[in-house]
């Protein structure tokens, strides 16, 4: 979700009035995946590299999880949505740690829309994470296949992802979900996050609509 910071340098503003009006487009986003039909949506808030940001605007991110993961459990409820989350959930301060438990158990009956919150996140310690989980089980290396390695990931019943969308003109990965990204379709956009919106959403969707996704074979219609 890039451009905040841009966002708000456009206006004068600090950075942090972006990351405020970011959480607007969320909000907006999160409404419309549960309006499409959506099943499961993945959100990277927090990298593991974004622990190198100034230490006054990680503050300051961190006190705005703490504070939304409180203020948005009512509506998500409302709208059947369920929280989880991925990363190195043990690094967050303690209260945002605390508030994220308390979303995800409290929407942990919902059957809509999964929202799957990335925090702390990085693909590459996600892979070396699931390595050293595959080293204090023992397991005979050569049984382990892809599918036995999905089941050492953060949350192996998260599916993996079909479109990704990369706003604010960057075209890069960004280590993200480097494993589970093998075969998505990535679409990118020029649009900063904070004006990201439901119409910026139905594009990305319309036009990964018009893809034919191969995985590696030839469709027969070919």
């Amino acid at each position: 979700m890039d451009g905040n910071g841009r966002w708000a340098r456009k206006r004068g503003l600090p950075r942090v009035f972006g990351h405020k009006k970011g959480v607007d487009s969320v909000r907006n986003i999160v409404r419309a995946s549960a309006e499409f039909g959506i099943k499961y949506l993945t959100l990277y808030v927090f990298s593991s590299e974004n622990w190198q940001r100034p230490e006054n605007e990680v503050k300051q991110l961190m006190k705005l999880l703490e504070e939304l993961l409180i203020k948005e459990e009512p509506e998500l409820n409302k709208n059947n949505v369920r929280v989880r989350a991925i990363g190195q959930i043990e690094r967050l301060p303690v209260k945002v740690r605390d508030n994220l438990n308390y979303m995800i158990d409290k929407t942990k009956d919902n059957t809509g829309l999964v929202l799957i919150l990335s925090l702390s996140y990085g693909g590459r310690n996600e892979i070396i994470d699931a390595i050293k989980k595959i080293g204090r089980a023992k397991r005979n290396l050569d049984e382990i296949t892809s599918e036995e390695f999905n089941k050492y990931l953060y949350d192996p019943t998260i599916p993996d992802p079909d479109l990704m969308i990369r706003t604010a003109g960057e075209k890069r990965i960004s280590n993200y979900l480097l494993w589970q990204s093998a075969y998505t379709e990535f679409y990118f956009t020029d649009v900063l996050w904070p004006d990201f919106d439901k119409q910026e959403l139905f594009t990305a969707i319309e036009d990964y609509s018009k893809r034919k996704r191969r995985f590696g074979r030839v469709l027969e219609i070919e």
